[in-house]
């Protein structure tokens, strides 16, 4: 692997944000079973690789998607 490449996990992470779920717990279940984090540590991780320009490259859709929604949310607080 080099610099430029992200790693198994955090391809495995973008891959099951990529997934679409009914609800909470069936992601919630996955985060565990696949990737063997809490949904706390997996949420953290997606959020830190939302700005990693690694990611973009690898899944831009699912990562541009997720930054609206990360912005959306944001504004709304505000």
């Amino acid at each position: 692997m080099t610099a430029e490449e992200l790693s198994a996990r955090d391809r495995a992470v973008l891959d099951l944000a990529a997934c679409a779920f009914t609800g909470p717990g069936p992601r919630e279940r996955a985060v565990r079973e696949r990737l063997g984090l809490s949904p706390t540590a997996y949420f953290q991780l997606l959020n830190a690789l939302l700005d990693d320009p690694r990611a973009l490259r690898y899944d831009p859709v699912t990562v541009a998607r997720l930054r609206r929604e990360r912005d959306r949310g944001r504004a709304e607080r505000d």
